[in-house]
Order: structure tokens, then C-alpha cells, then sequence
């Protein structure tokens, strides 16, 4: 059975949500991150960057078992071994691909820095604040755009609207109404009714 060793954040949740949109039996290992428990020897040997996720496969592609980490990286690998949540078309999965890109290189770090500097920052840095803020409206922008233009980032839903919808979720943590970006707002909704979303969204418990 496949281990995944997680935690309550974006990152964390998208891999849970793969895991039950694919159906797939998986232990859950909890790695509170809150109290540095992704620096222990036993995680860093999963994981040498020391952040969560992380997986085990005890069934790989070579049908040895194999360890991920990078969140990107574990979704590419579970739609490989499914053969879900990646079209079928080569156009489609590059598509899918740069949408996935775009969530790890932009989404991610951008949201992760209004997180950090509205909740965490131990003084008020303005300028810190206006920068990703404004940072993080663009992207909004270009998330509104192309889902005006397509139902899902890659046209079907795929991996790439995985790893983007437990950022989204966060949007009251980086001061963002969804009724300003109507297509995200509608993406966003349609993909949160789903029940294997709602699962994952809630690992772990």
C-alpha cells in the first residue's frame, strides 16, 4: 500500500486529493511541520529538502518500490501509474503540464510569500505585503483568463487543477474575494463539489 506522509497545507493536499480521485488505498503519516517534524533523520531520509510531501509506492514502474517528494513530481507519477488526470493526446498532456508548471512556479511561491508575510511575518513589512499581493492578483488574472476560455486549465480536469484548487482554497488567507475573478470563482466551486476533492481536502485529519 502506498504511504504518504503529509501535512495540513496546499502542497500536502494535493497529493491527498490525487490519491482519492484515483482511488487509490493509502496509509496516511502525519508530519507536523508546526513542530519541525520534517527535519527528523527518519523524514529527511524520505525526503533530503526536508518538506512534505512525501511518497512511498511499495509497487513502482519498474515493480520495485520507489520514494517521491515534490508535490509536482508525485501527481506526474500517480497519473503515469493510473493512467487518470493526464489527456490522453500529447498536445493535451503538454497543456496540462505547463498549467501544473505554472501552479509549482507562480501559485505556489506567490501565495506562500502574502502567506507568510499577512500570518507569519513578525512585523508589518508593507512592502513586502504590496509586492506579492500584487503578484498574486496577476496570477489570479491569468487563472480568470484561461478559465474563460476552458472549462478546466487543460481543457479536462487534470492534474494541473489538482495541484492549483488547494491554493485557491486558501484565498481568505491572502485577502482575495473569488467573486472578483468570476471564472475562477465557477472552477473553483465545480471542483470543490467534487467528493474525492472534499476527501483529500481533509487529509489528514
Amino acid at each position: 500500500m502506498i504511504d504518504l506522509y503529509t501535512w495540513k497545507t496546499p502542497n500536502g493536499r494535493k497529493v491527498s486529493v490525487m490519491l482519492e480521485e484515483c482511488g487509490l488505498a493509502y496509509n496516511t503519516h502525519a508530519i507536523d511541520i508546526g513542530q519541525g517534524e520534517q527535519f527528523t533523520p527518519q523524514f529527511l531520509a524520505l525526503n533530503p529538502n526536508g518538506k512534505i510531501p512525501a511518497l512511498t509506492d511499495p509497487d513502482g514502474p519498474d515493480g520495485k518500490p520507489i520514494t517521491l517528494f515534490e508535490s509536482g513530481a508525485i501527481l506526474v507519477y500517480l497519473a503515469g501509474k493510473t493512467g487518470k488526470f493526464l489527456p490522453a493526446s500529447d498536445r493535451g498532456k503538454y497543456i496540462a503540464l505547463q498549467w501544473l508548471m505554472f501552479q509549482m512556479g507562480g501559485i505556489g511561491p506567490m501565495f506562500g510569500q502574502v502567506h507568510h508575510f499577512l500570518r507569519a511575518a513578525k512585523e508589518s513589512l508593507p512592502y513586502a505585503i504590496e509586492r506579492y499581493s500584487k503578484e498574486k492578483d496577476r496570477l489570479y488574472g491569468v487563472l480568470d483568463k484561461r478559465l474563460g476560455e476552458a472549462a478546466y486549465l487543460a481543457g479536462e480536469y487534470s492534474i494541473a487543477d489538482i495541484a492549483t484548487y488547494p491554493w485557491v482554497a486558501r484565498h481568505e488567507w491572502h485577502r482575495t474575494e473569488l467573486g472578483d475573478f468570476p471564472n475562477v470563482k465557477r472552477w473553483y466551486d465545480a471542483i470543490g463539489a467534487r467528493p474525492a476533492v472534499q476527501r483529500g481536502m481533509a487529509v489528514p485529519a
